[in-house]
């Protein structure tokens, strides 16, 4: 079994149902959900003139390797509608990888550990939010020292 961490965000149609239904999908394909993140409200990263995302972290335990969950996480993300017009633009349903156990993994589909967990903080503040002391395996830094260093300036506020 390993332990993943899981960056759920949405900015379209109503947000806390679709991070509540990609959490029970997860649930039905995944694995179990061991603890979930606040929701946290952030304007858009990349390109701006588009709604503000609501982002939450789960940590889940699964028996799935790497690239099939990432197969399985695609998949819920079609299911529930998401259409991929161009990068970082608005988007029903994002769910990434950010963690997976302590692996290093690089491939042309698939970085583990996310490659941006470093650059922003609304992946950061929900990850420290459950798992504070956890050390990216690539940086050896913890998730709380990672937030600290990181020179986002974009405002992340607790919803929920």
């Amino acid at each position: 079994m390993a332990t993943v961490y899981i960056l759920l965000g949405t900015n379209l149609g109503n947000r806390e149902e679709n991070l509540d239904q990609a959490m029970l999908k997860i649930k039905e394909t995944i694995g179990q959900v061991l603890q979930k993140s606040s929701v946290y409200e952030t304007a858009a990263w990349g390109i701006e003139e588009q709604p503000a995302f609501y982002n939450q972290v789960l940590k889940v335990n699964t028996n799935l390797p790497p690239e099939v969950l990432l197969q399985k996480l695609l998949e819920i993300e079609v299911k529930m509608g998401r259409i991929r017009i161009k990068k970082w633009f608005t988007r029903l349903i994002d769910i990434d990888i950010l963690y997976y156990d302590q692996n290093l993994l690089e491939s042309p589909d698939l970085t583990i550990p996310h490659k941006e967990i470093q650059n922003r903080k609304f992946t950061l503040i929900p990850l420290v939010e459950i798992a504070p002391d956890y050390i990216h395996p690539g940086y050896l830094k913890t998730n709380k020292e990672l937030l600290n260093l990181c020179e986002d300036k974009l405002e992340v506020t607790k919803v929920k």
